[in-house]
């Protein structure tokens, strides 16, 4: 995807200060320093980012956690500096997305933590489940996290989903798609698809909505072929924290979760003036 992080910040911006911040108008041109802090535990995502929102003001920022970091509550995460009105211009939007991307870095470094408890070689992924103009941010957070970017968007690979084969059937579709594409992931929603996905070339097959059991089956199945080892296996569809360990034990190489994405819950933070 051609996103410029910069551009999107100064739309991000733009969107809250719109013709100009009324209520730090009218504040004294004095310079000011002001701290952001947790107030709850998670991991730090976004640092970067928000540095960017409050110089693009000319304010001065010092990072005291960088993205990665695990924080307790009360902890101070940056120091700013710079005229009244420019932070407290700043102030919202710089933590709307610090908190959103602490949020899902901190889900999915849960999930992570769970998932490697059980098979260190299966990885967590995001999905395209993100909010429209914050996928870039969306999926920087998943990587901070210690997750893994699925398809940033359409054009980054061919995935064939269940209305795509609505239209057309797999075997064919997939022997159209192989003639210019190497690397092609199907969603399939049973067994006998699965293994048609891997006799037509599929390189990654996502098992949507399977149950642990049925996976097991399909790996069963797919290894009696000789075919399992020709192909990676994504689960996919209702998973969670509470059944995450159940799909790692499967012997799945990837688990993707729209959750972490799709309905974040930001960590709680504020910027406090001195």
């Amino acid at each position: 995807m051609g996103i410029s992080p910069e551009k999107e910040l100064d739309r991000f911006l733009a969107e809250d200060i719109g013709k100009g911040d009324i209520t730090s108008g009218f504040l004294p041109r004095r310079k000011i320093t002001a701290t952001i802090i947790t107030k709850q535990n998670g991991i730090i995502a976004g640092v970067q980012y928000a540095k960017k929102i409050f110089a693009s003001k000319g304010c001065s920022v010092k990072i005291l956690k960088k993205d990665g970091s695990t924080v307790k509550q009360n902890q101070k995460i940056i120091v700013v500096r710079g005229l009244a009105k420019h932070v407290l211009s700043c102030e919202r939007t710089a933590l709307n997305l610090l908190s959103r991307m602490s949020g899902i870095a901190t889900e999915t470094n849960k999930l992570v933590k769970k998932v490697r408890n059980i098979n260190s070689s299966v990885k967590v992924y995001s999905t395209r489940k993100t909010a429209p103009g914050l996928r870039f941010f969306d999926k920087e957070a998943v990587k901070i996290g210690g997750g893994h970017k699925h398809r940033m968007g359409l054009d980054d690979m061919v995935m064939i989903k269940d209305n795509h084969l609505a239209v057309e059937e797999i075997s064919s579709l997939l022997k159209k798609v192989r003639k210019k594409h190497k690397i092609i992931e199907i969603e399939v929603e049973n067994t006998n698809d699965a293994i048609l996905a891997a006799q037509g070339g599929a390189k990654i097959i996502m098992l949507d909505n399977f149950i642990p059991s049925q996976i097991t089956k399909v790996i069963d199945k797919l290894s009696k072929l000789n075919l399992r080892r020709k192909v990676k296996l994504e689960a996919s569809g209702g998973i969670n924290s509470k059944n995450i360990q159940s799909y790692a034990a499967t012997g799945v190489d990837m688990i993707s979760i729209g959750k972490i994405t799709h309905s974040v819950s930001g960590l709680d933070l504020s910027l406090e003036v001195n």
